[in-house]
Order: structure tokens, then C-alpha cells, then sequence
């Protein structure tokens, strides 16, 4: 991984450096961290952490988190650690699989869990091992989500972004041990499909799912040249670093 470029993030407020050529994230890791509903204090883990952008993002907006991230990958892992040091920000990043857990991760519960699991189950799979590891599952998505339940203290917070296509298998894994769940659609343009969700569910509640309103990414109804048409939320989320409110938690 010696092809390297630097990207910024909440307006250029973080510097994270990422593969020219592989996998690097984007938008999906940062409206993430921007779902995430933690507090100063409280201890968050990500699974399968990557380059670190949606962990650090987090770390920037909630100041004081005990930060934590799990990366198959060791070149990626090693990225991470170095993008923390380079925005000033504290984070342990472990190198390991979520199947066979590190004893390190295993001893400590977490407030929140945060996780972006590959989205593809099949189709082409990148020439580039890093993006193609990133982007077509390996490990199910159940096993994800059963990873992270299990790192969660009682009433903690998982928070996960995937496909909208994916989201019965992901409701059929929360059922056992979460609940009170919320499911945010985010749709490209006004009337489009959601292409993605993103959820939280707490752990051991029992509340019922709640399904919001989309979050409209582009204010234009249709692509028009390079020019940027973020919705004046998806501004303030993307570029200056607000929450996304998924309602009272």
C-alpha cells in the first residue's frame, strides 16, 4: 500500500490518508458517525474500521469517547492508527478478525458499536485485495451483527449502514437481542429509492421500530455536471460535522 493520497472530511476539518487505488471511504462512513448517538464519556467500537474515517469523525464531533476499532485488514489497521495521530485524536485500533474476536476487545463492553459491513454478496469482485475485501462479504452480516451485540453493555447502541435491499436480513438478526430500533432511509434525490439504510437498535429493549422520513442526499432531481447539489442537511452532516437525529435515545 505505497500509493497513497490524502482526503479531507467535515470540510476539511480531518485529513485522513487512504489508498489512491483501493478501497477509501466516502459519505456512507461519515453519515455513520453522524448517526451514532454517543455522549462524552462513553466507550465506542467499530467493526471493521478501515482507513478510521468513520470512528475519527465520530471522535471529532463527540468530544471525550473512549474510541476503539477492529480491522481484518493490517495495512488498513495500520492507516487507521496513523490518521488518528495525524488529527490529534486517541483512538485503540486492533488488528483482527470479528469471527475470532482479539482477547484484548472480547474483555471490554461498549456503549456503542458502530459498523459499515460489505454491502455485495456477489458480482465482480475487485482486482485490489483491500477494496475487495471492504466492499463483498466474507463474514454474513448476521455474524456482524451478532459481534456486536455481544461487545454491547446492556442498553447499548448498535449503529449500522447497508443497503436498503439488506435490510429484512438485518431485522431478522436483531430480533433475539434488540429492539427499539429506528431505520433512517436515504435516498439520493426526492422520489428516488432509498439506496441505503442506516439503523440503530438498542440492546435488550423492547420497544417498537420506528421508520423515519428519508434524508435526501441532492437538492437537483436529476445528476447535472460535476457541480456539488447537497440538500442543506446533507451539507451540514457531510461537510460541518452536525448529528444526524434519529430521535430521543
Amino acid at each position: 500500500m505505497n500509493d497513497m493520497r490524502e482526503d479531507g472530511f467535515l470540510g476539511g476539518r480531518l485529513r485522513f490518508a487512504q489508498p489512491a487505488r483501493g478501497y477509501r471511504a466516502g459519505a456512507d462512513a461519515v453519515m455513520l458517525a453522524a448517526a451514532c448517538p454517543a455522549r462524552p464519556g462513553q466507550a465506542v467500537l467499530e467493526l471493521g474500521c478501515g482507513a478510521g474515517v468513520a470512528l475519527l469523525c465520530l471522535g471529532a464531533r463527540v468530544p471525550g469517547l473512549r474510541l476503539s476499532g477492529l480491522e481484518l485488514q493490517p495495512d488498513y489497521a495500520a492507516l487507521a492508527r496513523r490518521n488518528a495521530a495525524a488529527n490529534g485524536l486517541v483512538a485503540e485500533i486492533h488488528q483482527g478478525d470479528l469471527a475470532q474476536m482479539p482477547a484484548a476487545l472480547r474483555a471490554q463492553g461498549f456503549d456503542h458499536v458502530i459498523a459499515n459491513p460489505p454491502y455485495f454478496l456477489a458480482g465482480p469482485v475487485a482486482p485490489e485485495t483491500g477494496r475487495g475485501t471492504a466492499r463483498h462479504e466474507a463474514t454474513p452480516l448476521p455474524d456482524w451483527i451478532a459481534a456486536g451485540l455481544r461487545r454491547l453493555r446492556p442498553g447499548g447502541w448498535l449503529t449500522l449502514i447497508q443497503r436498503a435491499d439488506r435490510l429484512a436480513g438485518i431485522l431478522a438478526a436483531l430480533a433475539p437481542g434488540a429492539g427499539a430500533i429506528t431505520i433512517l432511509p436515504v435516498a439520493a434525490r426526492t422520489g428516488a429509492p432509498a439506496g441505503r439504510v442506516i439503523l440503530t437498535a438498542r440492546k435488550g429493549a423492547r420497544a417498537p421500530l420506528r421508520l423515519l422520513s428519508p434524508f435526501v442526499m441532492h437538492a437537483k432531481p436529476s445528476h447535472s455536471g460535476d457541480a456539488e447539489d447537497l440538500t442543506p442537511l446533507a451539507q451540514a452532516v457531510l461537510r460541518h460535522g452536525a448529528a444526524l437525529n434519529l430521535g430521543d435515545r
